[in-house]
């Protein structure tokens, strides 16, 4: 087992030359540490109250984290029975709903792009309970998950999907662009929702706000130039902004290591500080998340976090996923490092709840999507008329007198 992450100060380059030069044929070592992607690593030194709100201390792993130009989080955890079991009902609800939108675009019910989140659950739910509702988040079109964490119902976001019109984008964005208050998308553009990211920090700083911006990407959008510039912006006005990339070791199809020349997402930020996190245990992107916020509100401005998780699914409907990457290496990560199954497994050998009483939180999960999805289903579809067409393009009492068409019959007129 590797150490508890240290801080790895920056190289000096005078006091490195020195070194060559006392030992000029010494080889240079790089200590190697890879963060754990098992999801059943936290310990619990004492036992579990019996109230559900009393608080009681979990030990992360010591490989849960590693950190760049910053000393790591505390490995200790203060967690309730309470939010142990909102966790865990929260990622199940998470899985059935992506896997019924799975079902659904196989029976074509849904159309166009729909990128699910299965096997990466616990990042939006570990990120969602180290937040207040006064924080934001962004991301990319990955999202159905945070839609559901930041306040949207299942049946508004399987309703968006099939392009209802009470689905949360009222059928106009699908599986791409879903919003929800404290939830900016949802976003198509590749890398595009970073700087955007960073204005909603500097409206956090320009109003004095103690809150924080949760700003998401992939691996695949890391290399964009907008992401380093956004970086340099925040750093330059201290913005409260933590960049996290969902490193889940492929762009698409493409491996992390054959798209970029340095695969420690974490550093990216140079001259800011960087966390790595094992992104496939709720607990430990909480902790992360938690001390991330905590040094962002104090002024010390931007952090650069990665979320080491993965993608049973491929990267879209239309990817099976499996041309790229074996079968047996999905499979060994479901068996092995299944988000939901550790924490499963903690709950039960913590005596959180008798595995009954998880079979009926099981039971319950499957039930309420079930539910919101039959009602998502039933839900009618937006009426083809230029009024619902036009709508939500400005603010009620700003509109123009007329949108112009292509011939005069075609203009639309607000009034």
């Amino acid at each position: 087992m590797f150490s508890r992450a240290l801080r790895v100060p920056r190289a000096v380059p005078a006091l490195r030359t020195r070194a060559r030069a006392a030992a000029p044929t010494a080889p240079f070592v790089n200590a190697v540490r890879s963060v754990t992607t098992n999801a059943a690593s936290a310990t619990l030194e004492k036992g579990v109250p019996e109230d559900d709100d009393k608080p009681f201390q979990i030990t992360l792993s010591d490989e849960s984290f590693e950190t760049y130009e910053l000393d790591p989080p505390p490995y200790t955890l203060d967690v309730t029975k309470k939010e142990l079991k909102k966790m865990y009902y929260d990622m199940v609800v998470t899985r059935q709903m992506e896997m019924a939108a799975d079902r659904l675009y196989k029976e074509k019910k849904i159309r166009g792009f729909c990128h699910l989140s299965t096997g990466q659950e616990a990042v939006a739910v570990g990120i969602e309970s180290a937040l207040t509702k006064e924080d934001d988040i962004i991301t990319a079109y990955r999202c159905h998950g945070y839609a559901m964490m930041r306040g949207g119902s299942v049946r508004s976001i399987i309703g968006e999907l099939l392009g209802r019109r009470e689905g949360i984008a009222y059928g106009k964005g699908g599986s791409m662009h879903m919003f929800t208050k404290g939830f900016y998308g949802g976003n198509g553009i590749v890398g595009a929702q970073v700087p955007v990211g960073a204005g909603l920090a500097f409206a956090h700083k320009y109003t004095g706000r103690k809150n924080c911006s949760i700003i998401l990407y992939g691996d695949g959008a890391s290399n964009q130039g907008q992401v380093f510039e956004a970086f340099n912006m925040a750093k330059l006005w201290k913005l409260p902004a933590l960049f996290g990339c969902e490193n889940n070791k492929y762009g698409m199809g493409t491996s992390a290591a054959r798209s970029s020349a340095l695969t420690d997402y974490y550093k990216r930020g140079q001259y800011m500080p960087g966390l790595k996190v094992n992104g496939m245990d709720a607990l430990a992107v909480k902790a992360a998340v938690k001390y991330g916020k905590e040094w962002a509100v104090a002024e010390n401005g931007p952090m650069v976090l990665e979320y080491v998780t993965y993608r049973y699914g491929g990267h879209s409907m239309s990817d099976p996923g499996t041309t790229y990457r074996t079968r047996e290496e999905i499979q060994r990560m479901r068996s092995n490092n299944d988000p939901i199954a550790g924490l499963k497994q903690k709950i039960l050998d913590w005596n959180v709840v008798s595995e009954e009483e998880l079979k009926g939180i099981d039971k319950e999960a499957r039930k309420h999507v079930n539910e919101e999805v039959a009602i998502a289903e039933a839900m009618a579809p937006p009426e083809t008329t230029p009024k619902i067409l036009y709508e939500d393009i400005y603010v009620p009492g700003s509109e123009p007198p007329f949108i112009r068409g292509r011939v005069p019959e075609e203009n639309y007129y607000f009034n």
